[in-house]
């Protein structure tokens, strides 16, 4: 090939890749077009969110600045130092950028705290990237002074005004914004601006799935199905009422302990969390223990349950759940475990059948639960007027408090993990959601019918009856005193909605003289399901008495792994001899269905 024959080939290759350059382009533009009128479209769906429940209440704020401004106006020299200190460290940090911008320094240009959000190397070793990194972190410093500096505010309110600074600084971190995230900047220039067109289909995604309501899906939903690769554990349903399917589960030994295990999971969300695979099934792994294991399954409730209070799920749930154990097993007694809100009904009812002289419950097992409230922990900043006025507003508007109330809520307390960080992903990176089990039943969440929402909202968040004076519930003044069953309570060491220490102080006043309270690692999910394959995390034990949550903690004795062996060594003597082993259901209750039965997966009573 001659030298001018190379020339035109090379010609039209430019040209060929040029025009395949141009059509990528134009599609790309078409794309973009088609996707900004469809979120013009789904934004206009969404639902109007009370102002109550956009924020704590403005009187909160205006407490704070007149608290802040009466004490500088005090102590003017205070002020005048934090002042000083802060403009001393912007310059000082803006002349070291200055200087390093105009040296070409790449070497690690900021030695701030490290911090998740600013993984990325560039933050640390580009000058621009670095500014914004340390004045974002000294801004956000000089607001955590300055809360921390005001004085006059009762505790409570100093608390929620720590979260929600806390909240508007996370809000603000540049991680979140695209001019300003390396990784968003990178993967746009990789893919020739394809991840801007990806993320802002995942968000046109989000926004039409939602009507409009902007929830970061968390996990890919494909992946996923229940009673196929989730909530898998052999069982049928041998009950079903318009609360409730009871489960049981087959035998997986040839033997069972003749006092069977019922287990209430809470109905704010679904009880699959318990039975995700195999390997991490609590569950499974009961019933491999040789214990005839029921599983309650709540219904999802809709508007038409808005008069479904406390004494429904007491009558109707728990005491209805257990008198039908009692009759497929032909036994007098079970042993009853509730996890979260599940837990404090269990113990609720556990104090109307004392009153009611039914020794139906042989033993209680306690899952991360509150039963004194009078530290409610970090969910305690939704927990004042302001709020609670809102959600009964919209509860009883709407008949039911929507899941989305109460999985925002959740989701803020931990929003750079549930919030942030997959927004960047999904709408930035334009990266699809992950194929993670724990994340995909996290976004599988359940609404409150609106009497029960309330009752436990006023009644035992706020007023802590059930602890105090009593909580009225199926006709009985409800007392933890009158829990005085053999117990066995379990605590997370960093768990943001029933925060271990205000357990303990719960299962403290309860009256049982059999009592033992466990401290696992990790949180609220993983802290309770944490299988003994995986070796993590490990749990505390404390026999002596205590008269803290904290001379506990400094007595316990650490162990490494799983608490779920503990448990069954407590549950194993409670539980009788070794019967043969029991298939599910009887005659008076025959199968319905196999597990995981039809409510988990939206299924209704009327369809029967």
């Amino acid at each position: 090939m001659t030298t001018d024959d190379q020339d035109r080939a090379g010609e039209a290759a430019a040209g060929g890749e040029a025009m395949a350059a141009k059509a990528r382009l134009e599609a790309n533009l078409a794309r973009i077009e088609e996707l900004t009128q469809r979120l013009v479209s789904a934004m206009g769906q969404g639902r109007q969110v009370p102002p109550a429940l956009q924020g704590p209440s403005h009187d909160l704020y205006l407490k704070a600045a007149g608290s802040y401004w009466s004490e500088m106006m005090r102590d003017p020299a205070k002020l005048m130092e934090h002042q000083l200190g802060y403009w001393g460290e912007t310059l000082k940090h803006y002349v070291e950028t200055q200087q390093k911008m105009m040296q070409g320094a790449q070497a690690p240009a900021s030695d701030g705290p490290k911090d998740r959000r600013f993984a990325n190397p560039m933050w640390d070793t580009h000058p621009w990237f670095a500014y914004i990194k340390q004045q974002y972190l000294t801004n956000a410093e000089a607001v955590r002074r300055a809360v921390s500096s005001i004085e006059g505010l009762e505790p409570r309110e100093k608390k929620r005004l720590d979260y929600f600074a806390g909240q508007i600084v996370d809000m603000f971190s540049p991680t979140n914004f695209f001019a300003t995230n390396p990784d968003a900047l990178q993967k746009a220039l990789e893919t020739e601006g394809q991840s801007l067109i990806d993320g802002m289909e995942n968000l046109v995604r989000d926004l039409e799935a939602n009507e409009g309501d902007l929830v970061v899906t968390l996990a890919d939903a494909d992946a996923f199905r229940v009673g196929e690769n989730l909530a898998t554990t052999p069982g049928e349903v041998v009950f079903r009422n318009h609360l409730f399917e009871l489960i049981q589960y087959a035998p997986a030994t040839e033997d069972v302990h003749e006092t069977p295990v019922v287990l209430f999971p809470p109905w704010i969300n679904k009880f699959y969390i318990l039975d995700l695979k195999p390997q991490n099934s609590l569950i499974r792994h009961v019933v491999e223990q040789g214990h005839t294991l029921f599983v309650v399954s709540w219904i999802n409730p809709d508007p038409s349950y808005a008069e479904i209070g406390m004494t429904d799920y007491v009558e109707d749930g728990y005491v209805r759940a257990i008198e039908t154990v009692k009759e497929i097993c032909k036994v007098r007694q079970v042993n009853a475990v509730g996890y979260c809100i599940a837990g404090t009904t269990l113990a609720l009812t556990l104090s109307v059948l004392k009153a009611r002289k039914d020794k139906s419950v042989k033993s209680a097992t306690f899952f991360t639960t509150l039963t004194d409230f009078s530290d409610q922990g970090e969910v305690g900043v939704f927990l004042d007027d302001d709020f609670v006025d809102g959600i009964e507003a919209e509860a009883r508007a709407a008949g039911v408090l929507d899941k989305f109330y109460m999985s925002r809520t959740f989701s803020f307390l931990r929003a750079r993990d549930l919030i942030y960080q997959p927004a960047i992903r999904s709408y930035m990176m334009g990266e699809a959601p992950p194929a993670f089990d724990l994340l995909y039943w996290n976004g599988d969440g359940t609404n409150l019918p609106a009497r029960m929402a309330i009752e436990y909202l006023r009644g035992l968040c706020q007023e802590d009856r059930f602890a105090t004076t009593g909580f009225t519930v199926a006709g009985h003044e409800a007392k933890i005193a009158e829990v005085t069953v053999p117990v066995f309570a379990v605590g997370c060491e960093s768990d943001h909605i029933a925060a271990w220490d205000s357990s303990w102080r719960g299962v403290r006043k309860m009256g049982s003289k059999d009592k033992t309270f466990v401290l696992s690692g990790s949180g609220h999910i993983a802290g309770i399901v944490n299988p003994p394959a995986k070796k993590k995390y490990g749990y505390w034990t404390n026999d002596a008495a205590a008269d803290s949550p904290e001379d506990w903690r400094a007595g316990a004795q650490k162990h490494e792994g799983s608490w779920w062996p503990a448990w069954m060594a407590w549950l194993k003597p409670r539980a009788g001899e070794m019967v043969p082993a029991r298939e599910p259901g009887s005659k008076a209750h025959p199968a319905l269905g196999p597990a995981p039965g039809r409510y988990v997966t939206g299924g209704r009573l009327a369809a029967e």
